[in-house]
């Protein structure tokens, strides 16, 4: 939310709260050393700007400084406040970044898919807080997002784990059931249960703990099979999966109205058991924090703040601790820079690194960056050409023509007709309901080809600043 915004800001717990002021000689005291330090202050960040807007000048990116400052005074502002904000004019609510980077234009977009994604309450024993989270909730800076996603927090209070988890076990399935295809909507995974032991199912491996991932008809059936490592067959049933749900999320394929394109929306599921003393439980053994999430009703302000209140006072560094392993994940293990910049970005901003936020923000907006959304939205243009009735093949087609325009507006030479070649094939079979098996090749080059694309102008883009550079540096060194 823009500064200035008529809002009401809450304390949520968090850094922010100070004690009794000074008096005397320490007030002139205190006062002097504060000025010392807002005047030092001042400085690295005027420098730092300046080192930025070098860096960017250098990639061929336009910055606007006079933004950068404002966006960082306002991230200064606000870190002085409450972590909680709630925006009066439109009822959604979220951690003071989170609001800064939200956008209101798209709400009622949001709440429409809302409908089909979100979860009822079950007063008084079940409560929800829907939210948008990642790049859905930084609509002010992701001019090309990639996905629709979503993130809900339910409340189960029960006598039992056993019966808590068999609540949240009814209520995915009728869900996944009610949703599973409708006009301009259809359901294609749900993420319920851990697998007990490593397998295959479909061709692809699991491992111990995973999440078992269901498909509708499975759901509908109670059961899957799956083959384990011995070469034997096992059936799980959606009982078995109840015991120990883990990590749970719902995908669908959405016929956006608003926007005349399709896009996956998910929802991601953090559910918690309230037993009868009161004492809430995560049922996947972690309580996430609440530093992506725009939350769409401000109605479900009381279930959310008795959930953060669980949060313990480390939460902001455990936070930043994790996005850390994900860093040194992507640039080691699986190197993709376009999720090291998403995720530095978050990074620089909870940990008061400002000008280096400023900087990526400017990232996520240029050309190339649309070449991330065309990498996710293929895979949603195959599912949705897989489906048969559910989506017609003009609206099909226009995505494809805006995915090869926003091809020939990112790339150059080779790269451009390789991936405009891959695209128009692509386009060719959805329009003839072409072969399946011929449609995940050319699907599988143009994601290959957009996230190599991807890679390299994020890579280039983060090194060129040498804070960041460092910091990658000193990322990479670290255990994991």
């Amino acid at each position: 939310m823009e500064p200035g915004t008529d809002s009401a800001s809450t304390k949520a717990g968090g850094p922010g709260e100070s004690g009794g002021a000074p008096t005397g000689g320490a007030t002139a005291a205190a006062a002097t050393k504060t000025a010392a330090q807002t005047a030092s202050k001042v400085e690295d960040y005027d420098a730092a700007i300046a080192r930025i807007v070098e860096s960017a000048q250098r990639l061929g990116i336009g910055i606007d400084e006079r933004e950068a400052d404002e966006w960082i005074a306002a991230m200064a502002t606000e870190a002085s406040g409450g972590d909680l904000v709630v925006d009066v004019n439109t009822g959604v609510y979220g951690h003071r970044v989170s609001m800064l980077d939200f956008a209101p234009a798209d709400l009622a977009r949001f709440r429409e898919m809302g409908k089909i994604v979100g979860f009822e309450d079950r007063p008084p024993n079940v409560l929800t807080a829907l939210s948008i989270s990642g790049s859905a909730a930084q609509s002010k800076i992701n001019a090309f997002p990639a996905d629709c996603d979503f993130f809900e927090r339910i409340n189960i209070k029960a006598d039992t784990r056993e019966e808590a988890c068999s609540i949240l076990a009814d209520m995915m399935r009728e869900k996944a059931l009610a949703t599973a295809s409708g006009p301009g909507h259809r359901l294609w995974d749900i993420k319920f249960g851990q697998h007990p032991a490593e397998g295959t199912k479909g061709g692809k491996p699991f491992g111990v703990k995973s999440p078992m991932s269901w498909t509708p008809d499975e759901v509908r059936a109670g059961k899957m099979e799956v083959t384990l490592t011995d070469g034997s067959t096992a059936v799980y049933t959606w009982a078995d999966a109840t015991r120990d749900p883990g990590w749970c999320k719902l995908d669908w394929v959405i016929a956006d109205s608003s926007r005349g394109k399709l896009a996956n929306a998910s929802n991601v599921l953090d559910t918690t058991w309230e037993g009868p003393d009161g004492k809430i439980v995560p049922l996947d053994g972690f309580l996430d924090p609440y530093f992506q999430e725009v939350y769409l009703d401000a109605d479900s302000i009381p279930i959310f703040s008795k959930l953060v209140k669980e949060l313990s006072a480390d939460t902001v560094d455990d936070y930043v601790e994790t996005l850390e392993h994900e860093v040194w994940k992507y640039t080691v293990l699986e190197p993709s820079y376009g999720k090291v910049a998403r995720r530095l970005y978050n990074v620089f901003r909870m940990s008061g690194r400002y000008a280096e936020a400023a900087f990526i923000r400017e990232l996520f907006d240029e050309p190339v960056s649309a070449l991330y959304q065309v990498a996710a939205l293929i895979q949603t243009l195959g599912d949705a050409a897989s489906s048969g009735e559910d989506f017609d093949t003009e609206t099909m087609t226009t995505e494809v023509d805006t995915l090869i325009m926003s091809a020939i507006q990112a790339l150059d030479g080779p790269e451009e007709a390789e991936m405009v070649g891959h695209l128009l094939k692509l386009r060719n079979s959805i329009q003839k309901r072409g072969a399946e098996a011929d449609r995940a090749e050319d699907m599988a080059d143009v994601q290959t080809a957009a996230l190599k694309a991807v890679n390299s102008y994020f890579e280039r883009a983060l090194r060129s600043v040498p804070e960041i550079d460092a910091y990658l540096k000193e990322i990479v060194k670290r255990a994991p």
